[in-house]
């Protein structure tokens, strides 16, 4: 949405001519930066609206949604423009953009890998986020940066009917991958097993004009490996 508003996408906003901060001594605050309020806001009335409980998970789920915002709006920075004679920049005019998506989505996996166990108070107003506290009493309540979770994931390794996933026994892997397709975490330390499987593919395709495609059938022996 702030970027739809740079890039007059949006009748009902334009750029943030706002935010904008001192300028340097070879550049100046001008362009168009992207509309981060009006993206705030309307993350706040289109997702936060669905939050309408008054338990830990209502409370859990808006904390969550402003720090990602949080997180969206320290990434911001300032891109420039070069003015001059041939390019010779001598001066630059400068706004400020949001982060890449993919930078946003990393700076969230990691707060994502790093949330806090929470429980919240019966005091006050369940809608305040200061009601949020750490589920450890020694560990530090959590910023309005930190993600937070009130419950344990489930242990997807073992099979629970219950949740409808049978575990990882029998599950493909990829042996040399240090991802989650690997076989060290897809296997959860159980191990893995290797064999030779024959696949059929079609192979040796020639196109014929007009308009055909005509393949032969190949059989191969592929090494395959699989979770205890």
């Amino acid at each position: 949405m702030a970027r739809a508003c740079r890039e007059g996408l949006i009748s009902s906003c334009s750029c943030d001519y706002k935010r904008r901060g001192p300028s340097g001594l070879d550049w100046e605050w001008g362009g168009c930066s992207d509309n981060i309020d009006f993206g705030s806001k309307f993350s706040r009335q289109f997702v936060d609206a669905a939050e309408r409980g008054k338990d830990l998970r209502f409370t859990m789920n808006l904390h969550n949604n402003e720090a990602g915002r949080t997180h969206v709006i320290a990434g911001m920075r300032r891109q420039c423009k070069c003015h001059g004679m041939s390019g010779s920049c001598t001066v630059q005019t400068c706004w400020m953009q949001l982060p890449p998506f993919r930078a946003v989505g990393d700076g969230l996996k990691d707060r994502f890998d790093g949330a806090s166990r929470v429980l919240v108070t019966n005091r006050g107003n369940v809608r305040r986020r200061a009601l949020l506290k750490p589920y450890h009493p020694e560990h530090k309540p959590p910023s309005k940066k930190d993600l937070v979770y009130f419950e344990s994931s489930p242990d997807f390794c073992i099979p629970d009917p219950s949740l409808g996933h049978g575990g990882t026994n029998g599950r493909y892997c990829n042996e040399t991958s240090i991802g989650v397709d690997g076989c060290d975490l897809m296997c959860c330390g159980r191990g893995y097993k290797s064999e030779y499987r024959e696949e059929t593919n079609r192979c040796n395709c020639t196109f014929h004009w007009c308009c055909q495609v005509e393949c032969r059938t190949c059989k191969a022996r592929k090494l395959v490996h699989s979770c205890l």
